[in-house]
């Protein structure tokens, strides 16, 4: 697989080395001399110094034949517009997107970025799994963002327990696939299934419906 990869940070500089170790055919592209020179040091000619979002500099990595895309600088900007190009430009198949400020995930989705990393989401999310107080835990993204997996913790004495699945006002679109009970196994539920305080709920629900889903499930009596 041929892969370019914008940007030869840290982020840049380990992806390419994990993926070179892989087999893969690997370009970075690189503004800046200094980590051009390091990285064709450290791993060989593989750095091409230039704006990976410039059309020409991109013609030059043909990026024409890539089969992926990845832009891990450390501008969001620069990251969705040289994917922007790669993709309407060059039609490559699959453009990976580095986010460094969260709040443009949403953005980069909606302008047609296949995939988007966001440390700092991913890094908040762990510490929500580590935190059994928290209600609502994302578990993974599915699509392009438009929907999420997540798993809902129910109050002890909560609006929704006892009640069953059909009887809740859940956002549309949502279903609760799995329900995970202490010392049970896990159960795939029905509509008539009562919900108890504790109950650990996985539900399929819109990114945009993650608030009224949580509201729903955790409010109080």
């Amino acid at each position: 697989m041929y892969i370019i990869i914008v940007g030869a940070g840290k982020v840049g500089y380990f992806l390419s080395k994990a993926l070179l170790s892989e087999g893969h055919e690997v370009l970075i592209i690189e503004k800046e001399a200094d980590r051009c020179e390091r990285i064709k040091e450290e791993l060989g000619s593989i750095c091409v110094r230039g704006d990976g979002c410039e059309t020409s500099t991109l013609t030059e990595a043909g990026t024409n034949r890539c089969d992926m895309f990845i832009a891990a600088t450390d501008g969001d900007e620069d990251n969705l517009v040289s994917c922007q190009v790669a993709k309407k430009i060059f039609n490559v198949p699959r453009t990976i997107a580095l986010v460094n400020n969260p709040k443009n995930e949403n953005l980069f989705r909606s302008l047609g970025i296949d995939v988007t990393v966001s440390s700092t989401a991913i890094i908040l999310e762990h510490i929500e799994q580590e935190v059994p107080t928290h209600p609502l835990v994302h578990l993974f993204t599915l699509g392009k963002g438009e929907l999420e997996i997540v798993e809902v913790r129910l109050p002890p004495q909560g609006y929704a327990v006892g009640k069953r699945i059909k009887d809740l006002h859940l956002p549309s679109p949502s279903v609760v696939t799995l329900i995970i009970r202490p010392g049970q196994k896990p159960l795939i539920p029905s509509l008539d299934t009562l919900l108890e305080g504790g109950d650990q709920v996985v539900v399929v629900t819109g990114h945009e419906s993650e608030e009224s889903l949580r509201e729903e499930l955790t409010k109080a009596r």
